[in-house]
C-alpha cells in the first residue's frame, strides 16, 4: 500500500541527517545496503499467526555514494506492507491491512517527516 498523501516523495535530504532523522523515528535502515539506494523499516507486529506489517521508505542517491555516506537522497513513496511467513512481503492494494495498522503508519510517517523537514534541501 503506498502513502502518497504524507508528502515525503520527493523530499531531498542527506544521508548522516537522514540517517538521523529516521533512528529518531524508530526506523532502521535494512542491513543490506547499496551504493545507490537505502531503505528503512518499521516492524508492526500482528496477533495474526505468522503474519507481520513492514513500513518501509526508500531512496535513491541523487548525488554521493550511500556506501561513502556522503549521499544526498531523493524520497521515494513510502509503502506498507505485509510479510507473510515464508514467502516475502506483498505491497499490492490488493491486500488487506487493518484500519488501526493503516492509522498508525501514517502516524509513523509523519513523525518521520516532520523529523526530515528541518533538514530538507
Amino acid at each position: 500500500m503506498e502513502f502518497t498523501d504524507i508528502g515525503l516523495e520527493g523530499l531531498i535530504i542527506d544521508l548522516e541527517l537522514l540517517d538521523h532523522a529516521m533512528e529518531k523515528a524508530n526506523f532502521v535502515r535494512a542491513g543490506q545496503w547499496d551504493y545507490e539506494r537505502v531503505t528503512y523499516d518499521y516492524k508492526i507486529n500482528s496477533p495474526e499467526k505468522n503474519i507481520t506489517y513492514y513500513v518501509r521508505v526508500q531512496g535513491y542517491a541523487i548525488e554521493g555514494d550511500v556506501d561513502r555516506g556522503d549521499a544526498v537522497i531523493k524520497l521515494l513513496t513510502p509503502l506498507l506492507g505485509k510479510h507473510y511467513y515464508p514467502h516475502g512481503i506483498e505491497y499490492g492494494e490488493e491486500e488487506d491491512f487493518p484500519a488501526s495498522t493503516v492509522e498508525r503508519t501514517e502516524k509513523l510517517l509523519q513523525t518521520a517527516k516532520s523529523n526530515i523537514e528541518p533538514f530538507v534541501k
